[in-house]
């Protein structure tokens, strides 16, 4: 069972507006429930969505401010330059970088992925010992 978050339809219907614990997330209608969030760091927070075109669940990360500052914005677009031109089955698969509502007034960046079941931060955090194929 999932929780079911608050949301609002925006922008014609072609947007839903997601409140994730006090954190609007905006994405297009293509993305469908179950949303949960299942990440957060220092740029934003990541939310698992159904990717209804694909038909697979995928991880969907907010990136806020995205251009706050010069620094931001670079890291914002060599994320997204790498994540394209990366092919690798060890390397997480970029699914869709999500156009903002407003294209001339947008601060933040919604960036698809293939959802997986950990990420590498828990991998090294765990107690549990790296074998030779984990280190491939």
């Amino acid at each position: 069972q999932f929780p079911e978050f608050p949301r609002i339809v925006t922008h014609g219907g072609q947007y839903v507006q997601y409140d994730i614990f006090g954190n609007f997330f905006e994405i297009t209608t293509k993305y469908r429930p179950p949303i949960m969030p299942i990440g957060r760091g220092a740029y934003g927070i990541v939310c698992s969505v159904f990717n209804a075109e694909l038909n697979e669940m995928v991880a969907v990360k907010k990136i806020a401010n995205a251009f706050d500052n010069y620094m931001d914005a670079k890291r914002t677009l060599r994320e997204i330059k790498l994540l394209r031109h990366l092919d690798h089955e060890n390397v997480i698969g970029l699914r869709d970088v999500i156009p903002p509502p407003l294209r001339r007034e947008f601060s933040d960046v919604y960036i698809a992925t293939e959802l997986m079941d950990t990420d590498l931060h828990q991998i090294i955090r765990s107690n549990q010992g790296l074998s030779e194929d984990h280190c491939q």
